[in-house]
């Protein structure tokens, strides 16, 4: 069985994929300092509390958090008996390679994502995820990576407007009744949710204008469906995007070893 692993710099996802279908998926806090046996611990005792079928032999890994991928790697050699694939490193090859300035490192996380919305989509996408920051990635005809938009995500905008005004409270993030707040709190969540759906609506306009071609749009991350609730701009909303680009790529590259 294949272990996925999406590391981002809020939480780190882990999911075991059968061959046809994931049997299991877990959210934990990204911690730098966390050890390969912590992983290892918390896991197990999820395995064991579920009673999942856990043959483990096989592992990939996406992280946007540089100093995990150490600890991570340690598991699975120490504790599942394989080598990881891990997406941006050497060793690890793409379905479609991005197309961007040279020397520029891409995310991990966005040459995922593009991998799993052009294998269910099709080129000329735009995908936005939801993240510790809010990205537009640029998928072309042919599924390469060909740039795109990164934006503060809107936890992070929260954060910044509750540590600068010391008289504005902490939020929730939520759809307000009605856009005109008549009490602190509503005006901030108006301005935080309607902000974000006039700046995805924004730089989607502009990147079809550039473009000068028709894109889908395709959304993911914890925060789409709630946003899917104030636009028409998305085609669709999915939640398992990036595990399935994990797997996508992990199939590519044992493609290859057997080829």
């Amino acid at each position: 069985m294949l272990l996925a692993i999406d590391c981002g710099n809020t939480n780190t996802v882990f999911s075991i994929w059968d061959g046809t279908s994931f049997t299991a998926t877990w959210r934990i806090a990204t911690d730098h300092k966390r050890t390969a046996d912590e992983y290892f611990v918390w896991l197990s005792t999820l395995i064991g509390l579920t009673k999942v079928d856990a043959q483990i032999n096989q592992a990939i890994i996406s992280s946007t958090v540089p100093r995990v991928v150490f600890n991570l790697r340690v598991l699975c050699d120490r504790y599942f008996d394989c080598r990881p694939l891990v997406v941006g490193k050497p060793g690890c090859s793409l379905p479609h390679p991005p197309r961007v300035d040279q020397g520029t490192n891409v995310g991990p996380d966005r040459l995922v994502n593009t991998a799993g919305a052009f294998d269910r989509h099709g080129g000329d996408l735009i995908v936005v995820d939801f993240g510790t920051a809010t990205t537009f990635d640029v998928v072309d005809s042919d599924g390469a990576y060909i740039g795109g938009v990164i934006a503060p995500g809107v936890n992070l905008s929260l954060e910044a407007l509750h540590a600068a005004a010391a008289a504005l409270p902490h939020v929730d993030i939520a759809r307000p009744a009605k856009v005109i707040g008549t009490n602190t709190v509503a005006c901030t969540q108006a301005g935080v949710y309607w902000g974000y759906i006039g700046l995805v609506e924004g730089i989607v306009r502009q990147i079809r204008a550039e473009r000068a071609r028709p894109m889908k749009v395709v959304a993911t991350g914890g925060l789409a469906p709630l946003f899917e609730q104030g636009t028409d701009v998305f085609d669709t909303v999915e939640d398992d995007l990036t595990m399935h680009g994990l797997v996508l790529i992990h199939r590519h590259n044992m493609e290859l070893e057997t080829a």
